[in-house]
């Protein structure tokens, strides 16, 4: 068992520390002691771009199925343990990795340390259960599609990397639902849940050696941590990243037209990140980007306009995404079409860039105010990250972006094949000329 301090202590954080159990099992916490509340979490490095075709929506599943019972206590014992205490339980799916978190009181901590090892080490994964969920999984899809704003980036990104594992819908289809049986579930789940890939997030106000003894206590009841086996590293590929380019439009009866135009951005440890982050606040970032002031506040064509970025292990997403009436579509493509190039060949001006940093400082200190979204970082960065960045040594990252460095990375992923999903009435409408 070894300890680092990953963090001392200043810079706008707590004390981080990490501790590396048997079986490769990794517990880092941050201590906040002006604060009541501690967060766990129970990261997993498993997400659904890990899933095989027979495995297709398997990962959100058992985010369901964990939560149906262990040999100690059943559905309604693990959800009243944490609600009869006022804390919280939860957990949600994600393209590489899957979280169980529970927000406690600092003193109902190993409640909540021992319910959460309980769940991820020792579902049963009955039948019975299997198929109460699947019912609920078909009802979450169905509310899912019923939503154009979600579905459209779900169309996007099934456009942008083809039939592959990260551009399959993380809930699955209605099909490979139905298809998944217990064996191939339970398999999933013996194969991936291991404390190779767990990492155990605690911030609050907590003693990293009281979190550690907890957290060993509650995994060495399941048998969980045999050998000396070391942590699986950060991944810096996953299976199935094809990237094309073209249009996917899906007719509906909408009042309303739905579309993404974007292209591939960068993966989460590209230095040039922060760069990108500057130019995104810039071109669709908030009420005062190019985007929302063009579409919106000067032309009223739209409700909501703004674009984004989404960063995975080996590459990523820039999009824009823009809400209007079905006959505005071609005036919205034209105006995001022409600020892109806009950019490319300008840039942005000096008014921007103080902006965008602003944005983007803020939003990562404001962020940051409570044990969830610490208990999140820490835990995050040590799944999928080298290294923890202090706040201050991101701040300072993001502060020293030039404008070479933006022109740089505009020139670089905005060039890029343009991909384009839309969701309206446009069962005959041809729109191949909104990427080329």
């Amino acid at each position: 068992m070894t300890t680092t301090t990953l963090h001392p202590g200043k810079d706008g954080a707590g004390v981080v520390r990490r501790t590396v159990l048997p079986g490769g099992l990794r517990v880092v916490t941050e201590t906040m002691p002006t604060v009541r509340s501690v967060a766990v979490g129970m990261w997993v490095g498993i997400g659904s771009r890990d899933e095989a075709p027979e495995h297709t929506g398997a990962t959100h599943f058992l985010e369901h199925l964990l939560f149906k019972g262990t040999p100690t206590r059943d559905a309604m014992e693990i959800s009243a343990s944490i609600e009869g205490i006022g804390g919280e339980i939860n957990a949600f799916t994600a393209k590489e990795y899957t979280c169980y978190y529970a927000r406690v009181l600092d003193e109902d901590l190993p409640l909540a340390v021992d319910v959460l090892a309980d769940v991820v080490t020792s579902s049963l994964i009955t039948e019975e259960d299997v198929e109460s969920e699947r019912g609920v999984i078909l009802e979450e899809i169905a509310m899912h599609d019923d939503d154009p704003s979600d579905v459209v980036h779900e169309q996007f990104s099934a456009a942008l990397y083809g039939d592959s594992p990260i551009g399959r819908p993380i809930l699955g289809s209605v099909e490979s639902i139905n298809a998944l049986q217990r064996d191939r579930i339970v398999e999933y789940y013996r194969t991936y849940y291991q404390p190779p890939r767990t990492v155990v997030s605690v911030a609050g106000n907590v003693r990293h050696e009281h979190v550690v003894e907890l957290v060993a206590r509650a995994y060495e009841r399941s048998g969980s941590l045999t050998g000396p086996r070391e942590s699986a590293p950060p991944r810096t590929s996953g299976p199935g990243a094809p990237t094309q380019s073209g249009v996917r439009v899906v007719d509906r009866p909408t009042e309303q037209a739905n579309l993404v135009l974007g292209t591939t951005g960068m993966a989460r440890t590209d230095d040039r990140r922060f760069a990108l982050g500057v130019l995104n606040a810039a071109l669709g970032g908030g009420m005062s980007s190019r985007l929302f002031q063009e579409i919106r506040e000067k032309r009223g064509l739209a409700y909501s306009a703004y674009s984004y970025t989404s960063a995975y292990a080996d590459t990523g997403q820039f999009g824009i995404y823009v809400g209007c009436m079905p006959s505005k579509i071609d005036d919205v493509l034209k105006i995001c079409r022409d600020e892109v190039a806009r950019v490319v060949s300008e840039g942005i001006t000096e008014e921007e860039i103080v902006r965008g940093k602003g944005q983007m400082r803020g939003g990562l200190v404001l962020g940051l105010e409570d044990t969830g979204s610490r208990m999140s970082r820490i835990g995050k960065n040590e799944l999928v990250y080298d290294e923890l960045m202090s706040v201050d040594e991101v701040l300072s990252r993001i502060e020293t972006v030039t404008p070479e460095e933006i022109a740089s990375v505009a020139g670089d992923i905005l060039n890029r094949p343009m991909t384009l999903a839309v969701i309206g009435p446009y069962a005959d409408k041809d729109f191949s000329h909104a990427i080329s």
